[in-house]
Formats: C-alpha cells, sequence, structure tokens
C-alpha cells in the first residue's frame, strides 16, 4: 500500500506539533549524545558560570530559530527534494538544540523566555524565503548558517577556558552549521550580497544580547 499523500493541513499540524516539541522542555537527542559527556565539569566562579550560561542560552536559541527556519521553508518549498533536504536539516538540528538545554540545565540556568517569540518570526521568515524560491531559500540557509557558525567561533573565544564540556558542544555545533551550509550552497542555494548578510547580522545581534539576558 502506497503512503497517503500529505495535504495542507496534515503538514500544518506536524509543523504545529514540532514547534510545540522545540518549544517544550525535555528535547530528546536525535541520534548523537552530547559531545560534553566525554569531559569532566569544571570549578566555575558565580560569574563564570552566569556568563556561559548566558552564552549556551544564545545558542539555545538559535538552535529555535534554526529549527523554525528549516519547517518553515519545508513547509512551502517547490521541490520534493529540497523538502527533504530541510525536514533532514531540522533533524540534524535537533541534537543541538538537546545538547544545549542539557548544558543549560547542569549550569543551573535555563533556555532563553523569548524562545516563542523567535520561532514564531524565524518560521515566517523560512516560510517567506521558500514561497520566493527554493534557490533563495537554500541561499537564505547558507547565509544564516554563516552567521551562526561567526556566533559560534566568538563564543569559544569567550567561555572559561576550563569549561570543557560546553568547549565541546559548541565545537560540534561550529562543525555541523559549516557543513549545513556548504550543503546549502553545493544545491543551488544563491550566495547572498553583503548589504543583505549585514542586515541579517544586525538582527542577529539584537536576538543575541536579549537571549543573553532573558
Amino acid at each position: 500500500m502506497s503512503e497517503r499523500k500529505l495535504t495542507g493541513i496534515d503538514r500544518l499540524l506536524l509543523q504545529a506539533d514540532r514547534a510545540l516539541r522545540t518549544l517544550s522542555p525535555g528535547t530528546p537527542c536525535h541520534g548523537r549524545q552530547s559531545p560534553a559527556g566525554a569531559e569532566p565539569e569544571a570549578e566555575l566562579s558565580d560569574a563564570e558560570r552566569r556568563h556561559a550560561a548566558g552564552l549556551m542560552r544564545v545558542n539555545h536559541s538559535g538552535e529555535v530559530c534554526a529549527q523554525a527556519l528549516y519547517q518553515g521553508q519545508a513547509l512551502t518549498a517547490r521541490l520534493p527534494e529540497v523538502r527533504g533536504e530541510m525536514e533532514k536539516a531540522a533533524d540534524e538540528e535537533i541534537d543541538h538544540l538537546a545538547w544545549c538545554e542539557q548544558r543549560l540545565a547542569e549550569l543551573d540556568s535555563r533556555p532563553s523566555l523569548l524562545n516563542p517569540l523567535w520561532y514564531g518570526l524565524s518560521f515566517g521568515l523560512g516560510a517567506a524565503a521558500g514561497k520566493v524560491g527554493d534557490r533563495v531559500s537554500l541561499g537564505f540557509v547558507a547565509a544564516t548558517e554563516e552567521q551562526v557558525c561567526k556566533h559560534l567561533e566568538s563564543h569559544l573565544q569567550q567561555l572559561p577556558a576550563q569549561d570543557r564540556r560546553s568547549r565541546a558542544v559548541v565545537e560540534q555545533m561550529r562543525i555541523d552549521e559549516e557543513e549545513h551550509g556548504h550543503a546549502a550552497l553545493e544545491a543551488g542555494g544563491a550566495r547572498f550580497p553583503a548589504p543583505v548578510k549585514g542586515l541579517m547580522t544586525l538582527v542577529s545581534r539584537a536576538m543575541t544580547a536579549a537571549s543573553y539576558k532573558v
């Protein structure tokens, strides 16, 4: 028996389910255990712990945005193979979401209270990019991943040197995000001009500053 073709309502229900799973605590790993598992817990001062938690909260919010972005694009992608790539990337990002959430708990902290807002905005952007066309949609993924990699590299410089558990998570995330960006370009994504990337950087900085504190 062949699989039933999903209707528009089916896809909307699946997106709602994904949103609830993304924004609810207790995100399960999709396949890989946290890279922090092999590292010992470090002695951190209160200030170092708060700073590390703030950075990991930003990273967690970034993964919430990634989930929403990919799901929005998958909803409006025109080609089935592009939709499949978006859904596959979203699945891989679930690991990052779980790793960040676990690390926040270890640091006696919590995810950002603004995550529902970030999810809604990112989903809308992703859906809009998908509507414009698959080439633009894939290009948006590549440009976004480029921004994420820059943030992660900055966090590796800012995290306390002895906090090897947080650093292990961020480093593996950076490797994965770089691969996602390259894959999007190889799949035919458009290369965004510098002014567009500059605007994306400004938006990203605003989100980062808010998520670090709230």
